[in-house]
């Protein structure tokens, strides 16, 4: 009987745990069609056809940073939440260890990290480490602005900077 018991008490709180796990987890899914339209909508807006062929808005879901692809990135992110938004570029170029973040900027000493979560399956993100953890995939859009990835060769790299209104534009345009 005390087994039985046992038993359903661990089935019990397994359940409760999990379906608390999933009540919390808001991140958006989007559909095919849908994150089409979504990276119409947040791409650059430029004279460059080059630069709207190849720069290409991420969505978290897409998980870009699990593989290395040698390709850059260019995060716009802040980390006091008043929208003093900054934009940094780097390449995705290594492999990143559990529990190892790689800090890819330091802003009054906040961090922006590539951010290694678990092995099987692998799950790399985005992190803001300030007083608590914000990860780029359950971000409201309080610490994370846009991901855009460049698709095109090393030497065309756009030199892109947030204006005065937070919008993302080519330098000189």
């Amino acid at each position: 009987m005390k087994k039985r018991l046992s038993f359903l008490g661990a089935i019990t709180l397994l359940g409760t745990s999990t379906t608390s796990l999933v009540a919390c987890n808001n991140i958006p899914q989007y559909n095919e069609d849908e994150l089409q339209q979504l990276k119409q909508e947040n791409q650059i807006c430029t004279n460059c056809k080059e630069i709207k062929e190849k720069l290409e808005w991420i969505a978290p879901q897409e998980k870009p940073f699990n593989t290395v692809d040698n390709k850059y990135y260019y995060v716009v992110w802040g980390g006091d939440k008043n929208d003093d938004w900054k934009i940094i570029k780097f390449n995705n170029n290594e492999k990143i260890k559990r529990w190892h973040p790689k800090t890819l900027d330091v802003q009054n000493n906040i961090k922006l990290c590539l951010t290694n979560y678990a092995e099987i399956p692998i799950d790399i993100d985005l992190s803001i480490d300030a007083s608590t953890i914000n990860l780029w995939k359950s971000d409201n859009g309080t610490y994370f602005k846009a991901v855009y990835r460049w698709n095109g060769g090393e030497e065309n790299l756009p030199d892109l900077v947030v204006n005065n209104d937070g919008n993302v534009k080519v330098n000189g345009e």
